[in-house]
């Protein structure tokens, strides 16, 4: 039997100095949101940081920290 294919969800990448270095997948937005903020006080003081969360289906940025884009 194939394997289900996943519903779309949230994609949240967290990078240091340009490069990815933790990624997660969330199908519920409320879940995303809250590992979001808790990324953010996690890697935010990593040098050069940057937290992105993505609607996978849309392709829409959600929330990304800090709010000035690099």
């Amino acid at each position: 039997m194939a394997p289900a294919t996943p519903a779309p969800g949230r994609f949240l990448t967290a990078y240091t100095a340009g490069r990815p270095v933790v990624h997660g997948r969330w199908n519920g937005r409320a879940a995303a949101v809250r590992k979001f903020a808790g990324w953010v006080g996690e890697y935010g003081g990593l040098p050069g940081p940057r937290i992105v969360l993505v609607d996978e289906e849309s392709g829409q940025e959600l929330d990304r920290w800090p709010q000035e884009r690099a």
